[in-house]
């Protein structure tokens, strides 16, 4: 029996090329949807990726805030340790590991010390006398002189500061307490040494003689590194004299 198709072949081929433009639609709307999702998946990277510079940004610009504040208040603790290195030279001008190999340099034999005391008193600023009045007209003609500005200043208390040194010891006699005043008059660094009290002191059925030196440091005054060094090797030199 043979097969008789009633359909015409122009029905056929459009029916086939309508379901192969469906297809075809399908495919590129399917493709679409891919590239639109993989569009919106890279957008949302870069927009992750953009906040993530921004917080490196920040945080980098607090890291390089928070350097900058460390190197001022390094800054800051270099000038206050300058200021305390200042002020304590100002204050004690003469380092009292020196003063004491100094007032030990000076021993004669047999002499020790048992007491050593320093005191640092506020110094009086000494008024400048009064000028006359041809001074003061010859002033007022020639106008106000360096001079008499330095003389209007104020002192630094600083300066004013004197230590007091109270010394005592025992010595063999009142002669090696002369000696040992005479040698600290001559120091470089002590000034106004006077006797205080000398009287007998017995230890062990032997008569010595207990005294009580005062004498204050110089004011102004300024050791060298060589002067440092001397006073140091004639300490060490002297440990083996007492």
């Amino acid at each position: 029996m043979v097969d008789v198709n009633f359909v015409p072949d122009d029905y056929t081929q459009s029916n086939d090329s309508h379901r192969t433009n469906f297809i075809y639609l399908v495919l590129f709307a399917v493709l679409m949807t891919a590239l639109g999702g993989s569009f919106a998946y890279v957008k949302v990277g870069q927009r992750d990726r953009l906040a993530d510079e921004e917080r490196v940004s920040k945080k980098l610009a607090e890291e390089q805030e928070a350097i900058k504040q460390l190197e001022d208040l390094q800054a800051r603790r270099k000038e206050m340790m300058k200021t305390a290195l200042t002020t304590a030279e100002l204050i004690e001008p003469v380092p009292r590991s020196i003063l004491l190999a100094s007032l030990t340099n000076n021993l004669p034999t047999g002499v020790s010390l048992l007491d050593l005391k320093l005191v640092q008193k506020q110094g009086k600023q000494t008024a400048p006398a009064a000028p006359t009045s041809q001074y003061r007209a010859a002033q007022a003609q020639k106008g106000s002189a360096p001079e008499a500005k330095e003389a209007a200043a104020p002192v630094n208390p600083e300066k004013l500061l004197e230590t007091h040194i109270d010394i005592g010891g025992v010595a063999p006699s009142d002669l090696e307490v002369s000696k040992y005043m005479e040698r600290m008059t001559n120091s470089t660094i002590l000034d106004n040494v006077e006797l205080v009290e000398s009287k007998e002191y017995k230890v062990e059925g032997n008569t010595l003689r207990q005294f009580k030196l005062r004498a204050m440091l110089k004011k102004d005054v300024h050791l060298t590194k060589e002067d440092v060094e001397v006073i140091r090797s004639k300490a060490v030199n002297s440990v083996w004299n007492f």
